[in-house]
Parts: structure tokens; C-alpha cells; sequence
């Protein structure tokens, strides 16, 4: 009778990514240190999320307000029928760590607008988008040129789509691109505050998970050849790969560079401080920059700041908020019901009746950074102090 003999499978695997070090320019290593922003978690999202993990990719940090619904299971890989009702970021960081558990995924239920600090920004290696939003791209592509981090666009409709690279420095940005219909398209849209969900949805675009496959599929190989930057290899910055699924056409296109584009702004020094935006207040750092560049400096804000509202009844109330976060609802008079009229600023000398105010209370996010300027001398400034809160659970 034969006997059984007992050997360790173990030692005769191969090692998960072993098919991937085949590649002659592969580092492993970059990928597992890599930290990615994942903005939009619908169908492109989800290619991309899935992607990333199978990747091996060590941080996830994926970005999406919106909840689940039925139409999303036939395009979204990473979802199931239990799970709608629920945040789209949430269960796709669930299941992005149940693909590869050598990797961490983490969900934001955040406003990528308004509510993402540049610092976050400035710890990605690269930023992908898989959104149906003009104006958030523009925020994007303004983050990351100001951090000096590169991203890439993607974006499809029906059988179709294309994947664009915007790397600050190297060829055209994202605004670089932008028509005059875009530009219409956004002040609608801002101007357009009390947009019911329902009105919103009207303009939903037709899509297929085929094309999000393709789609992000060469956004992640053009977030790889980023990542192996040392390698030297082609990548699409400056420009887009054009895919029309209908006759399997496809080609690269490259964007004019605006020379007097608004977004080409890179932060070039940035000074980590021990600031919370929940703690520091307008007069703290403004005593710091005054310390810093001179008596006549200024603390400024890369956003408007609505300050009070005044009504001609001569009702009047605080707002506090940044001024793209205002709805028409807010300032309708509680007297006697007309629209009010605000002041706004984003320049503080830290002498306001207001400056005992945290930054946390005027709506700046955590981690974010502002300016000090005294004429043409400009520094840059981090709330580095809400790092552990903003990354809880994702750093070593």
C-alpha cells in the first residue's frame, strides 16, 4: 500500500503577483506603496476599484455621495441586490479588500467640491476620475495642479469613451480642454442651487459595463506607467485616447496647452503646520503669517466665504459657509420672505469681528491649506494636524 506523504503546498505557489513581475519594468513594491484617489464609484468607478485591487495596490481611497440603486447592478461589478440603499464608496471599499486582502480601501461620503482638503490631495500618487460632472472635474484638475499631482479623466456614454492624462507641467490640464458650452454648462449649473434630485437625474447619460471596462482599464495602465515613472515609459499626458465602441475606432488626441489657462497654479512652497481646521482660528494664523512675511500679510482662501446676509426690512443673519455652498433657500428673509443680499471674502487680516472663528466653522475641510500673501510674496500653509483624523485606519 502506497503511503501518503505530506508536503507543504506553500512551498510550490507561486506568489500572487508573480505573473506581473514578469513585466520587465514592474516594481511591485510601487504599487503596494502606492496610495490612489478614487473620485466616482459608478460604473467607471467600479472598473477602476477593481482594478486597483487586483493590482495590489496598498491604499484605496475611494469618493462618492451617492447611494445604490437597482440600475447600478447591471454596470457595477462590486455591487449585489442586498446592497442597495447603501453608499456606492462604502460597499466598494468592502469589496475591493474581499478581491485582495493584501490591500486597504477606505470610503469618503464627501463632496470632492467643497469637502477634500488640498493636503489630501497632495498624499495621492495619482487621482482617478470616474465622474458625469464638469464642474467637480474642474475642481479636481485645480487640486491636483496645485499640489502638483497628476490624474486621469474618464468618461463614456453608450459604446463609446475616452480616458485623458493630466500631469501639471507636462502638456495641457484638464480647463485646457474646456469649450465655451462647458463653461456654459457649469454656471448653470452653479446658478442652479434649488435642482431637485429628480430634475438632476434627467440628464443621466446611457452606459454599458462594457465600455467602463475599456474605459478604465487604460486609465489604471496609464495610472502604472505614472507610478513607474523612473522607467521612462509613453504615457498620455496632455492628452486623451478616443474609443468608439460602435465600429472598434480608436486613436490619441492631443490638447492645445493654454499658455493663460486659470488652473496652471502649483503651490511652490508649502509649510506643514500643527493647525486643525476644528481648532485654529483666522486670528492664529494670521499672527503666524504676519510672523512670517510681514506686518501688512494677509491670510487668503482659495474660496469665497459668505459672512452675513442682510435683507432691505432690515432683517439680517450670519451664514458662514462657502459661498458655492449656498442655496437660494438660505437666503430667503425669515421676515419677510424677499432674497436677501450677502457679503462674501476670502481675505482675512485676522483684526475681523469674526477672526475668534475656526476655519472648521467657516466650511474650510480638514487637512486643506490657505495662503498668506504680502504682495507679490505668497506661502502656503497646511492644517497638518488633521492627517491621523482624515486617514484613520490607512496609515501605518
Amino acid at each position: 500500500m502506497d503511503e501518503y506523504i505530506s508536503i507543504d503546498q506553500s512551498e510550490f505557489q507561486e506568489d500572487k503577483y508573480s505573473r506581473l513581475r514578469l513585466i520587465p519594468w514592474w516594481d511591485q513594491a510601487k504599487l503596494s506603496g502606492a496610495a490612489i484617489m478614487v473620485v466616482g464609484a459608478g460604473a467607471i468607478g467600479n472598473e477602476l476599484i477593481k482594478n486597483l485591487a487586483l493590482l495590489g495596490v496598498g491604499r484605496i481611497y475611494i469618493f462618492d455621495m451617492d447611494s445604490i440603486e437597482s440600475t447600478n447592478l447591471t454596470r457595477s461589478i462590486l455591487f449585489r441586490m442586498k446592497d442597495v440603499g447603501r453608499n456606492k464608496a462604502e460597499v466598494a471599499a468592502e469589496r475591493a479588500m474581499e478581491i485582495n486582502p493584501d490591500i486597504r480601501a477606505k470610503a469618503y461620503v464627501a463632496n470632492i467640491i467643497d469637502d477634500v482638503g488640498l493636503g489630501f490631495f497632495r498624499r495621492m500618487n495619482v487621482v482617478l476620475g470616474g465622474l458625469d460632472n464638469r464642474e467637480a472635474r474642474l475642481a479636481i484638475n485645480q487640486s491636483c495642479y496645485r499640489v502638483n499631482r497628476p490624474w486621469i479623466d474618464g468618461a463614456i456614454e453608450a459604446l463609446s469613451g475616452f480616458a485623458r492624462v493630466f500631469v501639471p507641467g507636462h502638456g495641457a490640464c484638464y480647463e485646457c480642454t474646456m469649450t465655451e458650452t462647458d463653461w456654459k454648462l457649469i454656471n448653470k449649473r452653479k446658478s442652479c442651487a434649488l435642482l431637485t434630485h429628480q430634475q438632476m437625474n434627467e440628464g443621466k447619460i446611457p452606459t454599458t459595463p462594457t465600455s467602463s471596462s475599456v474605459i478604465a482599464g487604460i486609465q489604471v495602465q496609464e495610472m502604472l506607467k505614472l507610478l513607474h515613472s523612473d522607467r521612462n515609459l509613453p504615457t498620455l499626458a496632455g492628452k486623451g485616447f478616443v474609443f468608439n465602441g460602435l465600429t472598434h475606432d480608436s486613436y490619441v488626441v492631443e490638447y492645445p496647452e493654454k499658455t493663460d489657462c486659470m488652473s496652471h497654479d502649483i503651490y511652490e512652497e508649502i509649510v506643514d503646520m500643527p493647525w486643525s481646521v476644528s481648532k485654529t482660528t483666522i486670528w492664529e494664523a494670521a499672527e503666524k503669517i504676519r510672523e512670517d512675511l510681514g506686518e501688512s500679510a494677509s491670510v487668503e482662501l482659495d474660496r469665497e466665504i459668505a459672512t452675513y446676509a442682510a435683507c432691505g426690512c432690515g432683517e439680517k443673519k450670519e451664514l458662514f459657509l462657502p459661498v458655492h455652498k449656498l442655496s437660494a433657500m438660505e437666503l430667503v428673509c425669515p421676515r419677510c420672505g424677499k432674497q436677501m443680499n450677502f457679503e462674501s471674502v476670502h481675505s482675512f487680516t485676522g483684526r475681523e469681528p469674526f477672526a475668534d472663528k475656526t476655519f472648521g466653522e467657516l466650511g474650510i475641510p480638514p487637512l486643506h491649506i490657505i495662503s498668506g500673501r504680502k504682495g507679490m510674496q505668497i506661502r502656503h500653509y497646511e492644517f497638518t494636524n488633521d492627517t491621523q483624523m482624515v486617514f484613520e485606519g490607512m496609515e501605518d
